[in-house]
């Protein structure tokens, strides 16, 4: 089975940066498949309902939500199965757990998510 883990989290101050990396294992036959797979970034901020924050494609075409435009890049490295995201001049509004998603045909893998908390 497909196991995607989060990581890169945590407290940093208003208009400060963090890296997160999301990284696929488990099985081998999916994992082999990665490059094939899009990738995306969710969030859920608290009392709030979850969020599409990024996306990129298998040809790594990339989306973002208007709120996080300029700010936050997504990125993969198929030779390493993980998808990242940089997120720039953070804002508290940024705060929430964040959620890598991969979408392999038509099963969609999740992973457990990463705190981040961004103080002003």
């Amino acid at each position: 089975q497909v196991q995607l883990v989060e990581s890169g989290g945590g407290l940093v101050q208003a208009g400060g940066s963090l890296r997160l990396s999301c990284a696929a294992s488990g099985s081998i036959f999916r994992i082999n498949a990665f490059r094939a797979n899009a990738m995306g970034w969710y969030r859920r901020a608290p009392g709030k309902q979850r969020e599409l924050v990024a996306t990129i494609s298998s040809g790594f075409s990339t989306a973002y939500a208007d709120s996080v435009k300029g700010r936050f890049t997504i990125s993969r490295d198929n030779a390493k199965n993980t998808a990242f995201l940089q997120m720039n001049s953070l804002k508290p509004e940024d705060t929430a757990v964040y959620y890598c998603n991969m979408k392999a045909g038509s099963v969609n893998y999740w992973g457990q998510g990463t705190q981040v908390t961004v103080s002003s």
